[in-house]
């Protein structure tokens, strides 16, 4: 198609940054048009979080992005109607898509493209039973640290935005800049890339009930099969402390603590999409 392309491969931690910051120097000799993720949304995670925390506070990449979905869920790619089975197709939309502004979410400084989610058990492990991962599927990632069911206990928080405020028992959060996590899953379901705002669901620790029952329903047909209970706003700014340190998951990849600050950089970067 009359395209130059240059391939980079990540083999160790560490690369990515390394191979953003060489994004940046090459552009400066030789301008780059797009840099394309190829992976899954902790792919593409990974690498706008590196250029942007080698640019200074506000400053926009000097070229778009692009993704190839190699990933497992995909979630961002199908947000932007990609079709991860047509590899060849997407790579050419990469070359040829306009490129057009998007938000970037942000917590605890650290970027996020599609969506952070946050609750699920609070241990980080990395053995997970089997039967859990069977149960969960292409949703595994989202409970990341959770090894058995009878981990999923209630996280004590408050979470605060513009003229709101929560105090109490959640079972999950989500806070979405795209719609969908876990493969699929509708989180986020009226979230835009490009409005300027994250939206923040809620979803509370039941009072009555089997736990096992509102998570089947959670991952069966997303937030929209939740008939009552669930807490969801639009913000620019959230901040939601914890009692017990619970684990957040950034487009998969996962962080821990008990205070988080959340915001939204509006068009900060540009997508082929």
């Amino acid at each position: 198609m009359g395209h130059e392309v240059s391939v980079r491969v990540t083999y160790e931690a560490g690369d990515t940054v390394r191979l953003a910051k060489e994004a940046l120097r090459d552009h400066e000799a030789d301008a780059i048009d797009t840099l394309v993720s190829g992976g899954g949304d902790g792919t593409i995670h990974e690498v706008v979080d590196a250029v942007l925390h080698e640019l200074e506070d506000g400053a926009k990449p000097p070229f778009a992005f692009a993704v190839l979905p190699l990933g497992t869920a995909n979630d961002f790619a199908r947000h932007i109607r990609l079709d991860p089975a047509d590899v060849p197709g997407c790579l050419r939309f990469a070359a040829r898509a306009s490129a057009k502004p998007m938000d970037v979410g942000e917590v605890n400084g650290c970027c996020f493209v599609n969506m952070a989610t946050g609750g699920f058990g609070t241990q980080v492990t990395s053995q997970t039973d089997p039967k859990l991962k069977r149960v969960l599927g292409g949703a595994a990632y989202l409970f990341t640290g959770l090894t058995r069911f009878s981990e999923l206990a209630a996280c004590e928080g408050r979470i605060e935005a513009e003229g709101f405020s929560w105090e109490g028992a959640f079972l999950a959060l989500a806070i979405g800049n795209g719609r969908r996590a876990g493969g699929g899953i509708r989180l986020c379901p009226r979230a835009k890339l490009d409005d300027g705002f994250l939206d923040l669901t809620i979803l509370p620790f039941p009072r009555s009930g089997k736990v096992t029952d509102l998570l089947s329903t959670l991952l069966d047909s997303g937030v929209d099969g939740m008939k009552n209970g669930l807490i969801q706003r639009k913000a620019r700014d959230i901040n939601i402390q914890t009692a017990n340190p619970v684990q957040f998951n950034l487009d998969g990849e996962p962080m821990n603590g008990q205070d988080w600050k959340i915001g939204i950089r509006h068009h900060q970067i540009d997508m082929r999409r």
